[in-house]
């Protein structure tokens, strides 16, 4: 059974993580400045983290399913009616944009990582509102 107080302090997380992109990122210093651009996509990559530990607890809590893969857990979760499949495709990219970051599969290109915080956070509030409407409804708690 999905634990409530956990799943929701980590989508507060996410909350504040965008909060902090949309108030302290200056997306237009990207391409110059590495400072800026690694505050961008070391934030980018904590909240993309987030939603997926989030992902990983209600699939396995709930029993929806073995993933093979981080972004199977979105396929999972969308199966089951807890997020849109729209909105899996989008997190699934977020888990491959998170991955180049992390395990450097190749220099991310300062023009990707604006495009991700300029266009696509909204993607992870998504998934806290969507979550978190399930969990106020009393489903798979």
């Amino acid at each position: 059974m999905t634990d409530p107080g956990l799943v929701r302090k980590k989508l507060a997380q996410i909350e504040t993580y965008v909060a902090e992109l949309r108030r302290l990122a200056n997306l237009e210093a990207i391409a110059s400045d590495v400072r800026e651009r690694r505050f961008v996509e070391h934030t980018l990559q904590i909240a993309i983290q987030a939603t997926q530990d989030v992902a990983s607890h209600i699939v396995s809590d709930d029993r929806l399913g073995e993933s093979k893969t981080n972004q199977e857990l979105f396929e999972l979760l969308a199966t089951a009616g807890w997020i849109t499949d729209e909105l899996a495709a989008a997190l699934r990219a977020a888990v491959g944009f998170r991955n180049i970051v992390v395990y450097g599969y190749a220099s991310v290109d300062p023009a990707i990582v604006r495009d991700v915080a300029e266009n696509h956070v909204d993607d992870l509030l998504a998934f806290v509102e969507a979550v978190r409407a399930r969990l106020n409804a009393g489903d798979g708690v």
